[in-house]
């Protein structure tokens, strides 16, 4: 495939936004049959992007921390589209990303103090931790609106509003 036909690819337009009020359409994947989009996370510690789906296509840049979340907004074969926490995207291969769903704490509450992390997923049940915006975190699932989350040898739930790693509304175990 040549450079110009990548950038031609469809874009799961719904995805353009993942802090939208509901959670996004999705459709199955052309590759996959799984939903676009969608969230994963980054498998290897050293994973290259490129400009379009193909070893052809040059590398723009590298991560070098596994865990990562990222978006999956469009499949080609064995190459997943993915966009990140700050907006950036390009193609990755399939192998480099696993279903286990992290986040990455963001937002911030009006008086702006970090997420607090609760022991049961209820405003008025007792703190566990705080957590600093930029922290990534193991999201173990999600039911009405909060999610409930491990990082650091904590555990606890915390509104979904304040994570980039899930959609909202998403439920999941």
């Amino acid at each position: 495939m040549n450079p110009a036909a990548a950038e031609d690819m469809p874009i799961a337009t719904a995805a353009l936004s993942s802090q939208q009020a509901a959670m996004p359409e999705r459709t199955p994947g052309a590759a996959t049959g799984l939903p676009v989009p969608r969230f994963v996370s980054l498998k290897s510690g050293r994973a290259n992007v490129r400009r379009g789906p193909g070893t052809d296509f040059p590398i723009d840049w590298v991560y070098r921390k596994s865990g990562v979340p990222l978006e999956v907004i469009a499949e080609s074969n064995n190459w997943r589209r993915i966009r990140d926490h700050e907006g950036d995207g390009g193609w990755i291969w399939h192998s480099m990303l696993d279903g286990e769903r992290t986040a990455i704490i963001e937002g911030t509450e009006d008086d702006g103090a970090h997420a607090v992390l609760h022991a049961e997923p209820d405003e008025a049940s007792a703190v566990i931790a705080y957590a600093e915006n930029g922290l990534l975190v193991r999201v173990t699932s999600c039911k009405a609106r909060w999610c409930h989350l491990e990082a650091k040898g904590y555990e606890g739930w915390t509104p979904q509003g304040r994570l980039w790693g899930v959609y909202p509304g998403e439920n999941f175990d």
